[in-house]
């Protein structure tokens, strides 16, 4: 894990705080790649499939309370296809609240992962020119979630 983000983790528990940062960094991903530490006792896949705000809510405040409890001990991806892509892109054409979208970049800068599905770009005409920054694109959002399955994440649908 990279120093910066240790610290950040670390202070973010200290304060009890849960996805409130700003800026976020980007990072080019292989298809189940994680930025975190593999040696992480816990790991997480969240499915996101919905084009709605409270759903969008509950993943997030989700996930920022596990990574507040666990800190470095957990590795945690969002995984968006079909609609619920829409929480990663730049200029949704569904409406997403400006306060999820600034969720995303926070707990992006915290160490979560966000991955995009291909196959819903395609459907969409999107490019990763359309997505924000920290969306890494997985060529399959369903076989990414497989993938992360097989290699030990716990599946997690809100």
């Amino acid at each position: 894990m990279k120093p910066h983000n240790q610290f950040r983790r670390h202070f973010l528990s200290i304060l009890g705080l849960s996805g409130v940062a700003l800026g976020a960094k980007t990072a080019q991903a292989h298809h189940t790649d994680t930025h975190l530490d593999e040696q992480a006792k816990h790991h997480i896949v969240y499915q996101c499939n919905k084009a709605d705000n409270d759903y969008y809510g509950h993943i997030l405040f989700s996930a920022a309370e596990m990574l507040r409890k666990y800190g470095d001990d957990v590795e945690i991806v969002i995984a968006a296809f079909g609609p619920g892509i829409q929480l990663l892109g730049k200029n949704p054409t569904r409406k997403v609240d400006a306060t999820h979208q600034k969720r995303v970049q926070s707990l992006a800068e915290y160490g979560i992962s966000f991955h995009a599905c291909g196959n819903t770009m395609k459907t969409l005409k999107w490019t990763k020119k359309d997505l924000v920054s920290v969306a890494k694109v997985v060529p399959i959002g369903v076989d990414d979630i497989m993938q992360l399955q097989e290699k030990g994440f716990s599946y997690i649908a809100i």
